[in-house]
């Protein structure tokens, strides 16, 4: 019991302070050690961290056992009328339930797993706030590319309209050319207001949620990348480390030692007293050591039915976490790789969208082409661009969101440097 309680104090005082490994950067997402400060500072992770301290307690409570020492003690005056005089008489014992041997080791395991429960659970949420983190990111990220995307549109909109408003004073294009350009160039402008706006409440976002995350003017570009293994490997990979597993595996021990526990239970634990009494002021003195112990029922046998099923359940509540995380892994494989393929077509499909522009557009100014094919194939090129750009986001989230779950993006451990903020 003396060792459960000392590991218990040296994981509350000690762990946190573990200096983490030196993280791997990407070049699309913020720097590793940026990322994982910002994490460790968000209310949902300081939340767990309290958590985890609590459940360390929570296992030096359970690991000490249910019983403490009672005291109890009187004192009473009686009157001797035949002699005429008064005795101080007085009581006091010792009363305990003493914890049969094999509760005991059973308290301790039951403690132990309820420390790493705690662990396991800020783990966990380490890596929650990760996805968040992740899906806000590539939401900016986004934002700002189609913000440029749509202020090179406008670029051209303004080129274009002063090129068809030279040509129309010189007399080869007509004031409908004009009207049409300058529509186009507001409609242009109009969206790329929009687009401004969706940037600056993405980078807002960022900002409210982790205000320790310095963001740049500009974030980097996207830069999709192939899926390196096949399914299996990342799979193999998930189960060898996955918070979500460890938490049901930890659950369903758990509850195995409680059923545990409850068979025992069924033979009573024993309540001794040790008492010493004093009579006649002294003269005569007493000593004595009761022993009782609680006839065993219905309700024990009926708690120990209870939590067997309780264990049955969170069996199968693992088995089914392992399912859906094996299901989860497979589609985010399935994904990235298939998101890769359709980004790579994309970015044809919006190389040949503006060259086809930039040929339309000469074609235009040498009178080969009407206005209308000149502002059909820039809205075709505009449209190739925002889905190439929303065609590489999806490519990169999804890479990363599989590396992210398997524990191959950032250091995504209970134990790197976490340390609470703020005590209640």
């Amino acid at each position: 019991m003396k060792y459960i309680t000392l590991v218990m104090l040296y994981l509350t005082c000690n762990l946190w302070a573990a200096t983490p490994a030196q993280a791997e950067d990407w070049p699309d997402l913020p720097a590793s050690d940026a990322a994982l400060s910002a994490l460790r500072e968000s209310p949902t992770v300081q939340a767990a961290i309290h958590g985890s301290q609590a459940s360390t307690a929570a296992g030096a409570r359970i690991a000490a056992g249910p019983y403490e020492w009672s005291v109890q003690a009187s004192g009473y005056q009686r009157h001797l009328h035949d002699i005429g005089a008064n005795q101080s008489d007085w009581y006091a014992g010792l009363t305990t339930t003493v914890r049969l041997p094999g509760k005991s080791a059973l308290d301790e395991e039951i403690g132990r797993q309820t420390v790493q429960e705690g662990m396991l659970s800020l783990g966990d949420a380490m890596h929650e706030a990760g996805r968040i983190l992740l899906a806000a990111w590539f939401d900016w990220q986004s934002a700002s590319h189609e913000a440029d995307i749509w202020q090179h549109q406008s670029n051209l909109a303004i080129q274009q309209l002063a090129a068809i408003e030279k040509r129309i004073r010189a007399g080869d294009a007509s004031q409908l050319d004009g009207d049409l350009a300058r529509s186009a160039m507001l409609q242009t402008n109009m969206s790329l207001q929009q687009a401004r706006l969706s940037e600056q409440n993405a980078r807002l976002r960022l900002q409210q949620r982790y205000p320790t995350l310095q963001l740049a003017k500009h974030p980097s570009d996207i830069h999709p990348q192939p899926v390196e293994h096949p399914m299996q490997w990342w799979i193999d990979s998930g189960f060898s480390d996955n918070h979500e597993l460890q938490l049901a595996q930890n659950a369903s021990q758990t509850a195995g030692l409680k059923a545990r526990l409850a068979d025992a239970e069924r033979t009573p634990d024993p309540t001794v007293s040790l008492q010493y009494m004093s009579e006649q002021s002294g003269l005569t003195s007493f000593v004595g050591v009761s022993v009782s112990v609680p006839i065993a029922g219905e309700l024990r046998r009926r708690t120990s039915d209870e939590q067997h099923a309780l264990a049955s359940m969170a069996h199968q509540k693992e088995l089914a976490v392992r399912q859906r995380l094996q299901e989860t892994w497979s589609i985010e494989w399935n994904t990235a790789t298939s998101n890769w393929q359709a980004w790579q077509l994309a970015q044809q499909a919006r190389q040949l969208s503006e060259r086809n522009a930039d040929k339309t557009a000469r074609a235009y100014l040498l009178g080969e082409a009407s206005l209308n094919d000149t502002l059909l194939a820039r809205r075709q090129a505009l449209d190739a661009a925002l889905a190439e750009n929303q065609s590489a986001v999806q490519a990169s989230l999804a890479r990363y969101r599989l590396m992210l779950d398997t524990h191959h993006l950032w250091a995504i451990e209970p134990e790197a440097n976490i340390s609470a903020t703020s005590h209640p």
